[in-house]
C-alpha cells in the first residue's frame, strides 16, 4: 500500500459532500474549552486519582532499586519483610486508584458525550430550515450516526486516557529526575526520532481523516437517496446509474481509508524504535555513569525500570492522540453548526405590520443559476394570493422565500418592513407558517403531535383546568380540518399512540394533523404548498372550504396546482421561467387571454 499514492489531496468528496460547515479550529478549541469548564471538578478529580495511582506505581521500582543498592553495598540486613509489605501496600493503593481512574474517566467521557449530543441536537433544530434542506440527507445522517459513534469512543476513552497518559509520563519523568538525575537526559536521545515521526504523521493525518469522513458522508448520501427514491429509480430504470454512482463514491472513500491506514503503518514502527532507543540509551549511558561513579547500581536499576515504564504512557498518548485525529474531524463536523447563525441575524428586528413585500428578488440553488429573477410582489394583509404556473417555473421556491425558509441572493423580502432574512427563525415562525405535502407524524400520542404547535405552558394550581382547555383547543383544531371524526374513533382518543409502533395513520390523516397544527399555531400569514395534495379532489375541496373559515382574515399564499384554488383567490400571480408574467384576479386574467386564461381553458377542457 505504500506504493499507492493517496488521492493527491484532491478531496472531491469533502467539497461536494459537506453542505453544513465543518467547524474551524478556533470553534473546536472553544467548544472543548467550554466542555472542560462545565466538567472541571470531574476533570480535576480524575487528575488527582491518576496522580496517586502513578506515584503508587513508582514505589515498586524505587524499592527494587534500593534493594539492589543495599546488595551492592554488602548489607546483610535487607529487611525483606518490610520491603515486601510496602510493595504489597503500593500495589493495593495502585489497584484501587487505577480502578477509580477508569471509573472517573468513563463517567467524565459519558457526561461530555451526552453534552455533545444535546448541544448538536439543540443547535441543529434551531438552524433555518433552508440550511437543513440544502444539507441533504446523507450529510445530516452521517453526522448524527457515524460522527457521533466515532466521538463516543473518543469521549469515553480518548480524552480521559490521553489525560492519564500525559500525567503518567510527566510523573515518571519527574521520578527519574528525582531518583537518578544524570539519567534524565538519556530519555531525550529518542526525542528527535519521535518528533520527526509524529510531525510527518500529524501533518498528513487530519486532512486524510477529514476526507475519509466526508467520503463516507458521500456514500451515505448516495445510498439514502437511492433507497428513498427506490420506486422512481425502478420506474425509470436508473438502477445501473445509481449503482455506478455508489461504487464510485465507495471507491473514493476506501481510497482515503487505505491512505490513513498507510499513515498508521508508518507511524507505529517509528514508535517501537523510540521505545527501544529510550531503554537502550538509559542502559548504555547508565552503565557508563556507574563505571564513572556518577550514579550507583540502585539508581541505574530504578532509572531503567522507570524508563521501561514510560513505554505504556507514551503508547497511550500516541494511540489516543491518533484516535483524537479521527475524533477531531467528527467533532469539527458536529460543532460546525455553531458557525452558522441559527437565528438568522438581528435579534431585535421585528415587523411593524403584516404586509409582505418582495422587491426585485433573485434566487438560485446553485452558484450562477437563478431560479427566480427580478421578482417583485406586494401582498397586503388579509389577501389570498395564488401562485400558478407550469411545473418548474419557481412557484414553490417563491413560496419558501415568502415564508422565510430561504434568503434571496439579491433583493429583499420584508414582512411589515422588516427583512425576513435578518429576523430570528423563532420570530419568523411566529408570524409566517409554511405547510407543504411533506408531513411527519412523530412517535408518541396524538395529543403530543398536536401540542408541538402550542406555546410551552407551565403547570400550576389550575393545571387540570388548563389541560381541559388545551384538549378542547386540540379537538377544535381537528374539527376545523375535518379530522375529529376519525380521531374520536381511536380507542384512546388523544392519548392514542401514533407513528412507528403505534396506530398507522394514512397519508391523508397525517396531512390533516399538519393542518391542525397550523390552526393551533395561529400565524397571521400562511404559505400553503400542495397542503391538500394527499386528499382526493372531493375531500380536498371540502377541506379547503372548511379551512377557509379558519383562514378568514389571514394572509394566505397558496401554490395552486388545482386551479379551483386560484379561482377562489383575491389575487393570482402567474409564475413562468422564474418571473411573474401576470398579476390580477381570476376574472381579469381570464379576460386578458394570456397564460392564465390558457391554463384555465385546458384545465376545464
Amino acid at each position: 500500500m505504500i506504493g499507492v499514492a493517496p488521492p493527491a489531496y484532491d478531496p472531491a468528496a469533502p467539497t461536494t459532500a459537506n453542505t453544513l460547515p465543518v467547524g474551524a479550529p478556533a470553534t473546536v478549541r472553544a467548544y472543548v474549552a467550554e466542555l472542560l469548564r462545565r466538567h472541571r471538578r470531574a476533570f480535576l478529580l480524575l487528575l488527582l486519582v491518576n496522580t496517586v495511582a502513578t506515584i503508587a506505581s513508582m514505589v515498586g521500582p524505587w524499592l527494587l532499586g534500593d534493594l539492589v543498592e543495599r546488595l551492592a553495598d554488602g548489607t546483610r540486613e535487607l529487611h525483606l519483610g518490610l520491603t515486601a509489605t510496602l510493595f504489597v501496600l503500593a500495589l493495593v493503593v495502585q489497584a484501587a486508584f487505577v480502578r477509580q481512574v477508569r471509573l472517573r474517566g468513563a463517567m467524565l467521557g459519558e457526561r461530555m458525550l451526552a453534552d455533545l449530543r444535546e448541544d448538536f441536537l439543540v443547535r441543529s433544530v434551531r438552524l433555518p430550515p433552508g440550511v437543513l434542506e440544502r444539507a441533504g440527507t446523507g450529510d445530516l445522517l452521517s453526522r448524527i450516526t457515524t460522527d457521533i459513534d466515532r466521538l463516543a469512543n473518543a469521549m469515553r476513552e480518548a480524552v480521559p486516557q490521553l489525560t492519564i497518559g500525559v500525567m503518567w509520563a510527566l510523573l515518571l519523568l519527574g521520578g527519574l529526575v528525582v531518583t537518578a538525575p544524570p539519567l534524565a537526559p538519556a530519555v531525550l536521545v529518542a526525542a528527535p526520532l519521535l518528533i520527526v515521526g509524529c510531525r510527518w504523521y500529524f501533518k498528513r493525518a487530519p486532512a486524510g481523516y477529514r476526507s475519509e469522513a466526508a467520503g463516507y458522508a458521500a456514500v451515505a448520501a448516495a445510498l439514502a437517496e437511492t433507497v428513498d427514491a427506490g420506486r422512481t429509480v425502478e420506474a425509470h430504470r436508473l438502477g445501473g446509474r445509481r449503482i455506478a454512482l455508489s461504487e464510485e463514491r465507495i471507491q473514493q472513500w476506501t481510497a482515503w481509508e487505505r491512505y490513513t491506514l498507510w499513515l498508521r503503518s508508518v507511524l507505529f514502527p517509528v514508535i517501537n524504535m523510540v521505545h527501544v532507543t529510550v531503554l537502550g540509551s538509559v542502559l548504555m549511558l547508565g552503565g557508563a555513569f556507574v563505571l564513572q561513579g556518577w550514579i550507583d547500581v540502585g539508581q541505574l536499576t530504578t532509572g531503567a525500570l522507570l524508563a521501561q515504564m514510560l513505554v505504556d504512557p507514551v503508547n497511550l498518548v500516541l494511540r489516543w492522540y491518533d484516535e483524537l485525529q479521527v475524533a477531531q474531524v467528527s467533532l469539527a463536523r458536529l460543532v460546525g453548526v455553531r458557525d452558522i447563525e441559527p437565528d438568522g441575524g438581528d435579534r431585535e428586528l421585528a415587523p411593524n405590520g403584516h404586509d409582505v413585500l418582495a422587491d426585485r428578488v433573485h434566487f438560485g440553488y446553485r452558484e450562477g443559476v437563478d431560479v427566480l429573477r427580478k421578482v417583485s410582489l406586494e401582498v397586503s394583509p388579509g389577501t389570498r394570493l395564488a401562485l400558478v404556473g407550469p411545473s418548474g417555473a419557481g412557484k414553490s421556491t417563491l413560496g419558501r422565500l415568502l415564508a422565510g425558509i430561504y434568503a434571496p441572493r439579491d433583493g429583499r423580502i420584508t414582512l411589515g418592513g422588516a427583512e425576513l432574512s435578518r429576523m430570528t427563525a423563532e420570530r419568523v415562525r411566529s408570524h409566517v407558517a409554511l405547510v407543504n405535502q411533506e408531513h411527519h407524524v412523530f412517535v408518541g400520542s396524538l395529543r403530543d403531535n398536536l401540542r408541538l404547535a402550542l406555546p410551552h405552558t407551565r403547570s400550576g394550581p389550575d393545571e387540570e383546568a388548563s389541560t381541559a382547555a388545551q384538549d378542547a383547543a386540540l379537538w377544535a383544531s381537528l374539527a376545523a380540518v375535518d379530522a375529529d371524526g376519525w380521531a374520536r374513533a381511536l380507542e384512546d382518543g388523544l392519548d392514542t399512540e401514533v407513528g412507528s409502533g403505534g396506530v398507522a395513520l394514512t397519508p391523508a390523516q397525517a396531512q390533516q394533523i399538519a393542518l391542525a397544527r397550523l390552526v393551533l399555531a395561529d400565524p397571521h400569514t400562511l404559505v400553503l404548498d400542495e397542503a391538500t395534495s394527499l386528499l382526493d379532489p372531493r375531500a380536498a375541496r371540502h377541506l379547503e372550504r372548511s379551512l377557509a373559515r379558519v383562514l378568514d382574515g389571514r394572509t394566505v399564499v397558496a401554490i395552486a396546482h388545482r386551479l379551483h384554488t386560484a379561482h377562489d383567490a383575491d389575487v393570482i400571480a402567474v409564475v413562468e421561467n422564474g418571473r411573474i408574467s401576470e398579476l390580477g384576479s381570476h376574472d381579469e386574467l381570464v379576460a386578458a387571454g394570456g397564460a392564465y386564461a390558457a391554463l384555465w381553458r385546458s384545465w376545464h377542457g
